[in-house]
Formats: structure tokens, sequence, C-alpha cells
């Protein structure tokens, strides 16, 4: 073979690359060049470099594929051929950057609840008036496509919320609106409660279009009461009813979900302790109606101070806790019920100082540790607030926080993500309610997942405002779609991700992984097209360039269904609709959601993730070890 050198001159050839370097290739054409010598007679240092860069590489690639999925991203760059001044790539690839996937098979890095996704509902669909459209048999269809879940039914307004042992007395529905159409409203409702009581078993009812009319322009006016109300720390009274608990109830066992049920904590005495009186009214009343409900106290208790001027320390919440579990124990139906709290606020200093306190008081009282986390306020108005990576970043820190809490009193205790959402105050119009949002909820499950969270509690399934998953006209918003993908394809073993990926210029803490987020877990169980020993992968791009990925080790030469998730028309990011490979999804009607339809990639054919997307990738033929039990 002519010798080749990265000097001007005559015509001179690229060395051929090795084996071990032929994976990695640079993107820049500056790189240095490389200087080859005549095969003739090769000079022993020459021989000895030559030597020395193809066992370098080689180690480089054993390195990327032990690398744990903690670990960031290490740079490469392959120098480009010699005096071309082109790029010399791998035959098929015509990306700049390539990415290597693996995934540890062997065993699982976390075990989750089977109920990890889970559902929130606000006590303000009370005093709206939409708890009584629970029974739509197309709110139940979409709530059932996210079980099994835990539904939490609290919030903001749980610290406000009294329990009446009463049916429907317009006095305690907290109805508002013109009284040329109030009367006619709330017989609608009644006659709708009297048929909903005839039917055995599930009840499920037919709102006919007038009624649901009525009840939007109620609600457009009381979403206006509700948002004035948070931002203003003023709050009113709600009442739950007998009935309203009967069709909360009646919608949590029809969907398949869990309830969870919020107590106020601000009901208290002179002496600043917990007054329980409407607490044991309720379990009397759910014990006698044979409930399977499990329960909490209060929500962030750490802004007590702020919202009503009287604040609640970690030692007497820790005493009312203690008080409510023995109040369990004496209602013989509840005497083995979950528990779950303190449901603090997000992890800052007078929050964590609360939750110290009170796992130190108290650890034992409750089966699950619980705290919100909520990424902004409600005065965004930017999209691109919504794909910073340092806003996705801040959650990892804050889970840290509490689990070391957590840990120092209560070693092994569950930890729940008990509320979360994009945004606090109702959340942004055109923004939390779009595609854009999806990344932040995403990305929301899979460090939860990595980092040992056991359930994660969405707000909110339906509700006013603009951070729920199904909207005013009952059709699934983006952040459902993305929210069903993940529970007909994720199950609750997670497993550690190894990645070795290249950039155009390497800069020390910027690696492709900070745009580029991936998770991995074993294919859930109960997706009765997929063997277990499966594993699905879910992959968020942040770049706005496309991304190609090649599954390495033992993912390599497998057949890959893709589900590729993209906003739908022209609105981009702000896109309410979202597509599944190409296809709108919709609804076919009340009870019938579309097929998810994957997309079948060859064995051996690289990823190619587009800009600005998500995608789910089930390894059909792995027999993963971890994921065969």
């Amino acid at each position: 073979m002519p010798g080749c050198s990265g000097g001007g001159g005559a015509s001179r050839h690229a060395c051929p690359p090795s084996p071990a370097s032929s994976f990695f290739f640079s993107s820049s054409s500056s790189s240095p060049a490389v200087r080859c010598s005549s095969p003739s007679r090769p000079s022993p240092r020459r021989w000895l470099a030559s030597a020395s860069l193809v066992l370098l590489m080689q180690l480089v690639l054993l390195s990327s594929s032990s690398s744990s999925s903690s670990s960031s991203s290490t740079a490469y760059q392959r120098p480009a051929a010699a005096g071309s001044g082109k790029q010399q790539r791998p035959p098929g690839f015509t990306e700049r950057t390539l990415i290597l996937l693996d995934v540890n098979t062997r065993s699982a890095v976390k075990v989750l609840n089977e109920n990890f996704l889970s559902l929130q509902l606000d006590p303000s669909i009370i005093k709206d008036g939409w708890l009584d459209f629970l029974s739509s048999k197309r709110l139940v269809t979409l709530a059932r496509g996210l079980s099994p879940a835990y539904l939490r039914f609290g919030g903001k307004r749980t610290d406000f919320l009294q329990f009446h042992n009463l049916k429907n007395l317009a006095k305690f529905r907290g109805l508002a609106g013109p009284d040329y159409y109030l009367k006619n409203y709330e017989d609608d409702i009644v006659r709708s409660d009297i048929a909903l009581d005839k039917q055995k078993g599930c009840k499920l009812a037919n709102h006919p279009d007038m009624m649901l009319e009525l009840q939007r322009e109620k609600a457009a006016t009381m979403q206006l009461v509700l948002l004035k109300e948070q931002l203003s720390n003023i709050y009113s009274n709600i009442t739950i009813t007998a009935r309203s608990l009967d069709k909360l109830y009646n919608f949590a066992e029809c969907a398949g979900l869990h309830l969870i049920l919020g107590l106020n904590a601000l009901h208290r005495n002179p002496d600043n302790s917990w007054n329980s009186s409407s607490t044991l009214s309720l379990l009397k009343y759910s014990a006698g109606k044979k409930y399977n409900i499990s329960w909490e106290l209060g929500n962030e208790p750490n802004g007590y101070r702020s919202m009503v001027g009287r604040s609640v320390n970690s030692t007497q919440l820790a005493q009312d806790y203690t008080v409510l579990r023995t109040l369990l124990q004496s209602v013989r139906y509840y005497h083995r019920a979950q528990l779950y709290g303190p449901n603090a606020g997000r992890p800052r200093k007078n929050a964590i100082l609360l939750l110290d306190g009170f796992m130190k008081n108290a650890g034992s009282a409750v089966d699950a540790v619980t705290w919100q986390h909520y990424y902004m306020d409600g005065r965004v108005n930017r999209v691109e607030d919504f794909l910073k990576t340092r806003l996705l970043d801040t959650l990892t820190e804050q889970i840290g926080k509490v689990i070391k809490v957590v840990n120092t009193h209560a070693p092994g205790k569950k930890v729940w993500l008990g509320g979360v959402g994009p945004a606090w105050a109702g959340g942004t119009n055109n923004l939390s309610d779009t595609y854009a949002a999806g990344f932040l909820w995403l990305n929301t499950l899979g460090m939860a997942a990595v980092q040992g969270i056991n359930v994660v509690l969405r707000h909110s399934f339906f509700d006013y405002g603009y951070t729920h998953l199904v909207d005013q006209q009952f059709n699934p918003l983006p952040d459902y779609w993305l929210s069903l993908v993940f529970k007909r394809l994720v199950g609750p073993r997670v497993l550690a991700v190894r990645v070795a990926g290249l950039q155009r210029k390497p800069r020390p803490g910027r690696v492709i992984r900070d745009k580029l987020r991936i998770y991995a877990h074993c294919t859930s169980f109960s997706n009765h097209n997929y063997v277990r020993g499966s594993i699905t992968i879910y992959i968020i791009n942040l770049h706005r360039s496309r991304k190609k990925i090649k599954l390495a080790g033992t993912l390599r030469n497998k057949t890959v269904h893709q589900y590729l998730l993209q906003p739908y028309g022209a609105d981009g990011l702000h896109a309410k609709h979202i597509q599944l490979n190409g296809e709108k999804l919709l609804m076919v009607d009340s009870e019938t959601f579309p097929e998810l339809k994957p997309r079948t990639l060859r064995a051996g054919r690289t990823i190619a993730m587009p800009p600005m997307t998500i995608g789910f990738y089930v390894i059909k033929n792995i027999n993963a070890y971890a994921c065969r039990r």
C-alpha cells in the first residue's frame, strides 16, 4: 500500500480505519489528519504508536459498554481522512452524530409500584360542578385506559373541604349561575342521579348536549373565581355530600382506580390540634358503604401560613397523623387502610424542615411519604421555557433532598411524588396543555423511576385550568396520549442504560445526553402483544436536529417496534393533537380507543429520532433475564 501523510502535494490515500474505530466518526473536517507510513518497512516507533491507538480505541468501546446509566456520556472524535478535506464515514450513515445504546438486561436497578403512573383530581371540581359528570361513559373510558392507578382526590382546596351526610341539596352543591337556567340545570342533575341509582354495577350516563353546554358555561365563570382564589390565597369552603362521595367512588371503581381521599387538616380546635369530627362522620359513612379507600391528611402543610395566616409545625402535624391512624383503627373496616403523607410542597428550606420533623416523630404512621413538585408558575408564556434542560434537571436535586431525609429516619420507606405538573396556578393556556409539555411529563416519569420514586401522581386528570390530561370537551390532550402509551408499554422494572456518544465540539460538562434523554424498563407484563423478556426504551430528543441511535451490545440485531409521537398539524409544539407513527390519535367513540400501531424496524437498523420528538421502542426478541420473572 502506498504511503500517505497529512501534508500537501501529490495524491494521498486515507489510512483504513481499524475495526474498533469504525463505530465512531468526527463531525468536523478540521480534525487533525492521520499520518501513515509505508507498509513496506514500518519503523518500530510508528508500529508501536499504531498498535497503541488500536488498543486505546478498543478500551474506549469496552468502557462505553460498561458505564452506568447515571454517568455522563463520553465525547469521542475520530480524525478526518488525511489531505482530502472530506469526512470519511461508514457506508449508509449521513448524520454527524451517532449514539451507541445498550441496556443491562441481567437485573433491574429499581422495581416500582404497579400503579407507578397515577392520577389526581382537585376538589375544585365539586365547586365548578364537574363532579356530576364523572359518570360520563367517555370520562370513565379515558380513566380506565390509565388503570391500574391510584386516584388522589386532593389538592389546594383539600383543606377547605367539609363532609356532610346529605343528599342533593342545592345549598350544599355550590351551584352558581343565572337563575333562568339554574333550576332546570338542577332538575336535570337530579333526574340523572335517579336514573343512575337504578343501575347495577357501574353507574354510567349519557348526558344530554344541552346539559353539557350549560355546565361548560358555568365552569367558564367558576374557573375565573377559582383562579382568583388561588392567586389571592383567599379560599372559600367546599362541601362534599354523601351523594358527591358516591359519584366519586363510582367513577374510581368503574375506571379501575384506587381512591385516595384527602382530609381537611385546617379544621382545627382552639388549641391548634386537629378537629376530627367531620372525618369521623366521613369514615363511618364510607365504611357503611364498604368503600375501599386510602387516606391522607392535608395538602402542602408548609404553606399554611401564607394561605390562612396559621401555621402547623412538624410536631403538631405528626400528632395529627397519629390521631388519624388511631381513628382509622377504631373503624373496623379501615383498621388496615393505607395512610399517606405529609404531602409537603417543593423541598425548599421550610418544607424540608417540616418533612424532617414529621419523619422523626411520625414516620411510622404513614405507609408512604408524599411530596409535590411543580416546574414553573402560571406566568410562563414561552414554549422555550418547557425545553430547558436545566429546568428538566431540577427534579433530580429535589428527589435527592427528599430521599435523604426519609432514609435518615425510616430507611427503605416508600416515597411518592404525590402531585406533579408542568405549572401551578392552573397552568398556561396553549402551553401546559400542548405537545410541548410532554417533554417535562415524560422526563418526570423517567427521572422518578431511575431514582426509585414508587408512585407519581399527575395533576390533574380533569378539572379547571390548563394542566389536565382531558379537556372540558372530554377530549384527550397530548399528555393523555403520552400517558396511555407509557401505560401500555412500560413496566415497573427499571433497567440501567449504557450510552456512548459523539459531539461536534466536546466541552466539559456538556454531553449529548443533556438534550437526548434515554430510559429503559421491562415491557409491561399486561401487554399481551409482547412476551416476557421484552424491553421498552423511551427517548426524548430536545435537539433541533435528527439524532441517530445504534443499538449495541445485548440489543444488537434485534427487531424493534417503534412508537414515535409527534405534534399533529401546523401548530408544532403548540399542538393540542398528537400523531403516532404519522397517524393522528383520536377516540373512535366514547368507549373505544384507537389502535396503537407500531412501526417495525428491521433487525440492526439504526433508530432515527426526528428533532423535538418523543419515541418508545420495544425490543421484542431479546429475552432479557431481568424481565422474564
